[in-house]
């Protein structure tokens, strides 16, 4: 039941969204399809303010997980994914990137690539019963964490650089400054000394870390197991810049810096993934903890166990290989040696009567 526990929290965390939003808050979500593989149908006009339940949702996560809807889900809920998901049951990525952003000026669209292929829609309340997975499920969980570790200035500062390498930007470490230029050729300057820039600067940095991890576990698993994978990332610095500037020039340049970050991370695990993933944006007008359910510890815990077993498989069948491997040469080198010392004898041989060649040659 282990294996079917983290896909249990998506559902119960798209749940807790659909219970906030049944109390005046707004949810939209963007399914981004990738460019070298289509797993998402193309979204009609008439679709365009499509909205769907948080069953819907959790359900069309877990056909793209390569699991079955589960069986509680109505008929209409069942023709709702046909309009977002391809119908081919043995083409399905077996890879979701799922992000939640928090901010009341957050529109899951306006954090997409307009060069994207999407499905948008609004999301609508949901049931409070969650449905569930077998056992035999194979599900792993790369969880985001959005905190620095303020105590160690080395680990702060390797965060940040590598941070500001990947948005393009500067680090600039004796003014406590992190700078990353706009497509516009301006640039915005987080000041670390204060809480909200700091915690943008946070999130940025968790994004960029659940992206490496993520593809770190998937070549240790792509040789030996290939088990579904969910990437959740909580994205809360828009929500901080928002409580501190307001609607101001600084929002707006934190959305294009977001927007760009989440372009770049989809387009690695594109590359990594060779195309076999769907991205799965969530914005909401509040923090929830809808998504902390699914970053807890048994995660990590899941992980290092299944690579423990995969590197024992490895462990395993490496000196089988070796040993059939060296038998294959050895016995391919005696006969080719026996071969050739045959073929020089037969050349060799003298041409006598009493030859081989000449035994049952009768010769005047």
């Amino acid at each position: 039941m282990a294996r079917c526990h983290h896909l249990l929290l998506l559902f119960l965390a798209l749940a807790a969204l659909g219970q906030g939003q049944s109390h005046g808050e707004e949810a939209s979500a963007v399914f981004i399809d990738a460019a070298s593989h289509r797993y998402l149908r193309h979204q009609q006009a008439g679709d365009q303010d499509a909205s769907m339940s948080l069953d819907e949702v959790s359900a069309a996560v877990s056909v793209l997980l390569g699991f079955a809807p589960p069986t509680s889900l109505p008929a209409l809920s069942s023709l709702q994914l046909n309009k977002v998901l391809l119908p081919n049951p043995f083409d399905r990525p077996r890879a979701v990137f799922l992000l939640q952003i928090a901010g009341s000026n957050a529109l899951a669209d306006s954090f997409v690539s307009k060069g994207s292929s999407i499905f948008k829609t609004k999301i609508d309340g949901a049931n409070n019963a969650a449905p569930g997975l077998t056992d035999k499920d194979e599900l792993i969980v790369i969880h985001s964490d959005e905190s620095l570790d303020l105590s160690r200035s080395d680990y702060l500062d390797v965060e940040l650089s590598s941070l500001a390498n990947w948005l393009e930007g500067s680090y600039q470490k004796s003014r406590g400054k992190l700078v990353i230029p706009l497509e516009s050729g301006n640039s915005l300057t987080l000041l670390l000394d204060k809480e909200a820039d700091l915690k943008f600067a946070a999130s940025l940095a968790s994004l960029l870390n659940t992206i490496e991890r993520a593809i770190q576990v998937h070549e240790d698993f792509s040789s030996v197991v290939s088990p579904a994978e969910l990437l959740a990332c909580h994205f809360t610095g828009m929500k901080a810049l928002e409580d501190e500037y307001g609607s101001t020039e600084t929002v707006k340049q934190g959305t294009e810096i977001v927007r760009r970050a989440v372009t770049k991370a989809f387009q690695s695990l594109n590359g990594e993934y060779k195309g076999k993933i769907v991205g799965l944006v969530v914005s909401t007008k509040e923090v929830s903890s809808s998504l902390g359910s699914i970053i807890d510890a048994p995660s990590s815990v899941h992980i290092s166990r299944q690579l423990e077993e995969a590197s024992k498989t490895n462990a395993t069948i490496a000196p089988v290989v070796l040993v059939r491997k060296s038998l294959a040469w050895i016995t391919g080198i005696i006969l080719l040696v026996s071969t050739l010392i045959g073929v020089c004898l037969l050349m060799n041989m003298p041409l006598t009567r009493d030859t081989l060649l000449y035994s049952n040659v009768k010769m005047d």
